[in-house]
């Protein structure tokens, strides 16, 4: 069975090892590698922004959120590859969407790189919607998409748990 649960410190080397895993198909795409992956996950555990999904203690997937007055915003979706297709990024993303609703939160937010197409559909099917694009401006030439979604009008769209 999946357990989500907030990330201690004692995660941190399998927070970093997944997020650097996941994003590692991106950066023969990017030439780069993503914020997150560059990005010093502790002090964000020590601030009970990361949370992971576990099976049998063992941490598949990470998601890392910065919590706002009225929205928050998804830093990082991971899941380790070997766990990849499971429908844990997904559980993930609804944990802290119900997190961020039962706080009374009004949306969540998110941001992108223009060129990770597979995952702004996949935020697209789970009620994202793309509200701009914009110059990176670490990474001239590359565009960041800003993507939203309502959580007091549109709900999860996730089909039941297969764990």
């Amino acid at each position: 069975m999946l357990d989500i649960r907030q990330a201690i410190s004692s995660d941190l080397e399998a927070v970093t090892r997944i997020t650097a895993q996941a994003y590692s198909i991106w950066v023969p795409i990017l030439g780069y590698s993503p914020q997150p992956v560059t990005d010093d996950p502790a002090p964000r555990i020590e601030q009970g922004e990361v949370f992971v999904a576990c099976y049998d203690k063992a941490v598949v997937g990470v998601i890392a959120v910065e919590r706002g007055d009225d929205h928050d915003l998804i830093f990082n979706v991971a899941v380790d590859p070997g766990h990849a297709g499971k429908g844990i990024g997904r559980r993930l993303i609804q944990e802290i969407e119900q997190q961020a609703r039962s706080a009374g939160k009004a949306s969540m937010t998110l941001y992108t790189n223009a060129l990770m197409e597979r995952n702004i559909s996949l935020y697209i099917a789970l009620g994202y919607v793309e509200t701009g694009r914009r110059p990176n401006t670490a990474r001239p030439g590359f565009t960041i998409v800003d993507m939203k979604k309502d959580l007091q009008t549109n709900p999860s769209r996730l089909p039941p748990s297969r764990s």
